[in-house]
């Protein structure tokens, strides 16, 4: 899969309002065949800045996400909500899903 962690660093004016500002793009990406999660958070360090985790199953879903409409849109209008160019880590890894922290593991409860 190509996993990706991406930074935003929002204005602080549109900092509050950015899950709606970014809401269309990221339904529509989450609608996606090869769409593995598009996940948002916010940073507790910096209230201005948002960490966007994602996946897609392959090199071809991830292309196909940059060759989409919603992308497209997304890199016309995101840019002026924010106060950076966003930082991103992109790498393709071999695995489908998310694997358990065994050095943290949980012992059943009950």
């Amino acid at each position: 899969m190509i996993f990706i962690t991406a930074k935003f660093r929002v204005l602080p004016e549109h900092a509050e309002a950015w899950p709606e500002i970014s809401r269309s793009f990221t339904e529509a990406t989450r609608a996606e065949p090869g769409c593995l999660w598009f996940d948002w958070s916010r940073s507790l360090d910096d209230a201005n800045e948002y960490v966007l985790v994602e996946a897609f199953r392959d090199g071809d879903a991830g292309g196909a996400h940059v060759q989409s409409d919603h992308f497209k849109n997304a890199q016309k209008e995101l840019p002026r909500y924010l106060a950076e160019t966003p930082r991103i880590v992109s790498q393709s890894v071999d695995q489908d899903d998310w694997s358990s922290l065994g050095e943290m593991e949980v012992a059943p409860r009950g």
